[in-house]
């Protein structure tokens, strides 16, 4: 598998990864042979290491640092939320045009940990296609911002205001996942992170990578009427 490199230099590189595609190597997956992390360090033969963390089943922008310093500063500029974030995702129902979501999340060990997400809806379908006790699907595209990097938070925020991402198997609609698998054969989570800005830690200019969609998410936004959408 080849990456999509979308920005690079000699401190920082990124691609778009792909749905599916594991960070790193996990204790929790270890029937899984491919990595983002050794895949990208083949594929420049050089050292990396990621900045961040994003979902096996989410795609787009992942950040890696080709030096130990970088990776450090990197770090720091995410834990102190200085890393601007935008995700996309395509949920149950329609949204409110703009919406807050201010609503803490347990870590593994139990404790809150504040939490905030705000979002606003770029586009609205309505599908022709009976579900439950409802003569249609609703279906939402929405712009997400999270101030916050809790594990899975715009996941759990989503299924928290009753519009689940589709193709979440463990925060979702399990319905709405049957029938996109039933009817399209598309298992896929649709959420993409979009685009990350921060300023350099070594050069000090704003960068602002865009990862374009992977073709999942496109045939879902194609299915929907959307096809005229700018992201």
């Amino acid at each position: 598998m080849l990456l999509e490199i979308l920005y690079q230099d000699e401190h920082l590189i990124a691609i778009n990864k792909p749905h599916g595609l594991l960070v790193h190597r996990s204790a929790l997956a270890r029937d899984v042979h491919e990595f983002a992390l050794q895949l990208l360090k083949n594929q420049i033969g050089k050292w990396v290491n990621p900045t961040h963390r994003i979902d096996r089943k989410t795609a787009g922008v992942l950040l890696f640092a080709l030096d130990k310093q970088t990776e450090k500063l990197m770090q720091t500029a995410f834990a102190k939320n200085e890393v601007q974030k935008k995700y996309l995702a395509i949920l149950r129902g329609h949204t409110l045009d703009y919406q807050e979501i201010d609503y803490p999340l347990h870590k593994e060990n139990g404790a809150l940990q504040d939490a905030f997400t705000a979002f606003k809806t770029l586009q609205r379908a309505e599908l022709d296609i009976p579900l439950g006790a409802h003569p249609t699907s609703r279906y939402s595209l929405v712009e997400a911002k999270p101030t916050t990097g809790r594990m899975h938070q715009l996941r759990k925020h989503f299924s928290h205001i009753f519009h689940p991402i589709i193709g979440d198997r463990t925060h979702g609609c399990n319905k709405q996942n049957r029938m996109f698998k039933e009817r399209w054969q598309m298992e896929t989570m649709m959420l993409h992170a979009a685009e990350l800005s921060f300023v350099h830690p070594v050069y000090g200019n704003l960068i602002v990578i865009k990862a374009p969609l992977q073709n999942e998410f496109s045939e879902v936004v194609q299915l929907m009427g959307w096809q005229n959408m700018l992201v």
